[in-house]
């Protein structure tokens, strides 16, 4: 038993150390660090390049698989030039009324011109808004109690610090479902923040 027991911990680690040395090589949506204050960072976000699809949920997690498949869907080939384009971080997920969001950011070097068109019409190519933000960091695995959990814990340090949202709050995930270890997510606000 103890055998079995040290081999299990050994596949796990090393599982986690290919997972971990995955993630890192996935480009990342780029930002510019403003400040770091009470826990929270200060971001500049350029605009990218970002595919949507919206569905009909109130929380961050309704219908998140299905969000997910048609986006993936269209990156892994269905689209107009069936052409295959690279996964990149994070994935955005937002809510407003009855509506939720998710985004993918496309990688460098796509723009509106070039980039492939959705062969799924749920799925639209747009451009996100640019803007100075503020972002809470959480680990684990994320859930819509967790993520309203960050939300509140960053509405009460932005009310500290004296900035205001200037719209909804979007949940950023980091990894992959099976990822076990070393978990990124955070929460974003775009704020009335002057340099």
């Amino acid at each position: 038993m103890k055998v079995f027991l040290i081999v299990v911990l050994v596949l796990a680690v090393i599982y986690s150390a290919m997972t971990y040395a995955a993630n890192k090589k996935v480009e990342r949506q780029k930002y510019r660090v403003e400040k770091t204050i009470e826990g929270i960072e200060i971001r500049f976000y350029p605009r990218a390049v970002v595919a949507t699809v919206k569905s009909p949920g109130e929380r961050y997690m309704d219908r998140s698989d299905d969000n997910f498949r048609s986006l993936a869907g269209y990156i892994f080939g269905g689209n107009s030039s069936s052409e295959k384009i690279a996964m990149t971080a994070p994935v955005h997920m937002e809510v407003d009324s009855a509506m939720n969001r998710m985004s993918f950011v496309m990688p460098a070097g796509y723009d509106l011109d070039n980039l492939p068109r959705p062969d799924n019409s749920s799925v639209s190519i747009s451009y996100s808004k640019e803007g100075y933000y503020a972002a809470i960091k959480f680990g684990g695995f994320a859930n819509n109690h967790k993520i309203e959990e960050n939300i509140a814990e960053l509405k009460t340090i932005l009310g500290k610090l004296g900035y205001k949202a200037l719209g909804g709050y979007t949940y950023l995930g980091y990894n992959a479902p099976w990822d076990v270890v070393n978990r990124e997510n955070e929460v974003i606000v775009e704020i009335n923040y002057q340099p």
